[in-house]
C-alpha cells in the first residue's frame, strides 16, 4: 500500500497541462481561477483626492497654533475638477473623493470648522491630514493581482477599480462522475430489495462545483463489464478527469479495475489509510481516473485528500493545500498504528486554543456524521491511540 503523502505527489506529478483561458465579463469572474497577472495601467486613486467632506486649504494657511479664517471661494462635489488654483487665504468646499485643487494640500472635516457666510474658521491640523494621495492603492505598472488565484467579491472591485471590463480565467476543469454496482438506485425511482439510494454522485457533485470543477454526470452503471467499459470510455472522451465510486475492492463484482487495467492503466490501488483504503488511480483514454470507494464517508474523504488537488492544479491554482492545523483533542481516540486515520471532528475555539472532538461513531457508511462535522482529524501513520488533551491535526471543512 502506499501512504497518503505519497500518493498525492504521484498524482500531482501527473497533471502537467492546465485549463485553457477564457474571457469573462468581470462580473462573472466569482470563484474563477485568474489566468494571467492584472497589473495596474494607472495609478489608484488616479489623484490626490478628499478622504473626508470639509474644506481644502494651503498648508501655509494652516496655524501653528489657535485659528485662521480663510475666504471659501468655490463648492467642488465628487466628479468634478476645480479649474483654478487656491492662493493664500482661500479655502475650497470638497467632497469626499473630489481632487484635491491645485495649491491645497490638507483638508478640513466640515465638523472641525465654523463657516458663516464666505467665511471659514480652521483650528491646527498636520499638514497633508485626510488626503488620499495619488497612487497609494496601487501604482501603475504593478501586479494588483497574481494570476493562480480564485477570484473573491474583493478581487473583482480592484479589476472593476481599474477599469476592466474583462479578465482572463481558466476554463473549469470537466469532470464526469459515475456510480457503479446494482446495489444502488437513483433518488426518485423505486428500490428493489437490497438496494440503496445513490447518494455518492450527489456529494461528489457538490465537491467537484465547490472545487471549481464542471460536472457531467453519467449516472449509474450496472455490474457489467462491457456496460461499464462503454461508459468509461465515453466519460472518458469528452472530460478532464473521470470519477466513479463503487467497484474498486476485492469483490467478484468490483469490476472497475479490471476495466481500468484493459482499457487504461493503474497507476495505484490501494492507500495505507481508513477510511478509503481501496482507491483505484490511474487513466482512461486522454483522462485522469480516479477509482473511490462506495462508502459515502470514504468516498468523500478520498475527494478531498486525492482528487481536490488535482483538480485545482488542472485548473491552474497555485495554492493547492487546504487548511491544516493543530488542535487540542478533547475526548480519547482509538487508532491503529501503521496506517494513517482520518475521523469526523467538530472543530470549535475555545477562548485561547482550538478544540477537537469527533462526531460520534466512525463508521464508514454513517453519512450523516459527515453533516455534524466541520473538519477531518488527522492521526498519523506512526501514532497509536490519542488521549485526551494531547494535540492532533485538522483540516477543516471550510475550503469546500
Amino acid at each position: 500500500m502506499i501512504s497518503v503523502h505519497d500518493g498525492q505527489a504521484r498524482i500531482l506529478s501527473q497533471i502537467t497541462t492546465v485549463a485553457p483561458p477564457e474571457l469573462l465579463p468581470v462580473g462573472r469572474g466569482l470563484g474563477r481561477v485568474l489566468a494571467e497577472d492584472i497589473r495596474s495601467g494607472m495609478d489608484v486613486p488616479p489623484t490626490d483626492n478628499s478622504a473626508v467632506d470639509g474644506y481644502a486649504v494651503r498648508s501655509a494657511d494652516i496655524p501653528g497654533g489657535g485659528t485662521r479664517e480663510l475666504t471659501v471661494v468655490a463648492d467642488l462635489p465628487a466628479g468634478a475638477v476645480f479649474s483654478g488654483a487656491l492662493h493664500t487665504g482661500q479655502a475650497l468646499r470638497i467632497m469626499t473623493g473630489a481632487p484635491m485643487p491645485a495649491g491645497a494640500d490638507t483638508v478640513y472635516p466640515q465638523e472641525i470648522v465654523d463657516r458663516r457666510g464666505d467665511r471659514v474658521t480652521i483650528p491646527s491640523l498636520p499638514r497633508g491630514a485626510n488626503v488620499r494621495q495619488r497612487g497609494e492603492d496601487v501604482k501603475a505598472g504593478a501586479v494588483v493581482i497574481p494570476a493562480g488565484g480564485v477570484l473573491r467579491p474583493q478581487e473583482l472591485g480592484v479589476a472593476a477599480s481599474l477599469g476592466l471590463a474583462q479578465i482572463l480565467v481558466r476554463q473549469k476543469p470537466r469532470v464526469a462522475i459515475l456510480s457503479t454496482g446494482d446495489e444502488v438506485a437513483e433518488p426518485g425511482d423505486e428500490r428493489k430489495p437490497g438496494q440503496i439510494f445513490d447518494s455518492n454522485r450527489y456529494s461528489l457533485r457538490g465537491l467537484v462545483e465547490a472545487a471549481g470543477g464542471q460536472v457531467s454526470d453519467y449516472g449509474i452503471v450496472p455490474d457489467l463489464f462491457e456496460v461499464l467499459e462503454s461508459r468509461l470510455l465515453q466519460a472518458a472522451a469528452s472530460a478532464d478527469i473521470v470519477v466513479t465510486s463503487g467497484g474498486v475492492s476485492v469483490g467478484d463484482y468490483d469490476l472497475v479495475k479490471a476495466v481500468l487495467q484493459r482499457a487504461g492503466g493503474i497507476d495505484f490501488w490501494q492507500v495505507a489509510m481508513q477510511p478509503g483504503r481501496p482507491l483505484a488511480v490511474g487513466r482512461i483514454g486522454g483522462a485522469h481516473f480516479f477509482g473511490l470507494p462506495g462508502n459515502p464517508v470514504a468516498s468523500m474523504l478520498t475527494f478531498h485528500l486525492f482528487v481536490r488537488p488535482a483538480l485545482w492544479k488542472l485548473g491552474g491554482r497555485r495554492e493547492l493545500d487546504g487548511p491544516r492545523f493543530r488542535a487540542v483533542a478533547v475526548e480519547a481516540m482509538k487508532k491503529k498504528e501503521g496506517r494513517r486515520e482520518y475521523k469526523r471532528g467538530i472543530l470549535a475555539y475555545a477562548g485561547e486554543r482550538w478544540e477537537v472532538r469527533t462526531t460520534g461513531p466512525q463508521g464508514s457508511g454513517i453519512l450523516t456524521s459527515m453533516t455534524l462535522a466541520n473538519c477531518f482529524i488527522s492521526v498519523e501513520e506512526e501514532r497509536g491511540d490519542v488521549k485526551a488533551g494531547e494535540t492532533v491535526w485538522v483540516e477543516p471543512f471550510n475550503a469546500w
